[in-house]
C-alpha cells in the first residue's frame, strides 16, 4: 500500500517537474534571443562582442554545462553573470544607456518576461 501511494505521489509530482524544466528553458530561450536581437555589445574579458556574438557564447556555455542552470535565476547567476574562466563579471552596453552588469540587465528581462509585459525588440 505505501509503495502504491509513493508511485502515485510521484506521478502527480512528475508533470510539474516537467512544466518547471520546459518553463525554465522557454525563459532561457527567450533571454538568449533577447540578448542576440538587442543591438547591445556585450563586453566580456575586456573586450566587447556584438549580440549576435554573446548569444552564440552563451547559448555554448548552456549546452556545455546545463546542468548548472536548472533554473533561469541559475543560469543567470552560473552562466550568464560572469567568464567561467576568468571569473570576470559580464556588461552590457545599449545606444544611450549606461553599462550594466549582464545579470541586472538578464533579470530585469526575466521580470518582463514572467510579467507577460516582454518585447523582443526593446531593452531591458
Amino acid at each position: 500500500m505505501k509503495i502504491i501511494a509513493t508511485l502515485t505521489l510521484m506521478m502527480c509530482l512528475l508533470p510539474s517537474g516537467v512544466r518547471a524544466d520546459d518553463d525554465a528553458a522557454a525563459e532561457i530561450d527567450y533571454l538568449l534571443r533577447s540578448i542576440g536581437s538587442s543591438g547591445c555589445a556585450f563586453v566580456r574579458n575586456g573586450k566587447r562582442h556584438d549580440s549576435r556574438e554573446a548569444e552564440d557564447h552563451l547559448r555554448m556555455k548552456y549546452r556545455k554545462a546545463k546542468r548548472y542552470a536548472s533554473t533561469s535565476e541559475k543560469f543567470i547567476d552560473r552562466l550568464a553573470s560572469k567568464s567561467s574562466l576568468s571569473r570576470n563579471p559580464y556588461f552590457i552596453e545599449c545606444d544611450g544607456d549606461e553599462r550594466i552588469a549582464s545579470g541586472e540587465w538578464l533579470v530585469q528581462l526575466l521580470i518582463e518576461y514572467r510579467a507577460g509585459s516582454h518585447d523582443e525588440r526593446r531593452k531591458p
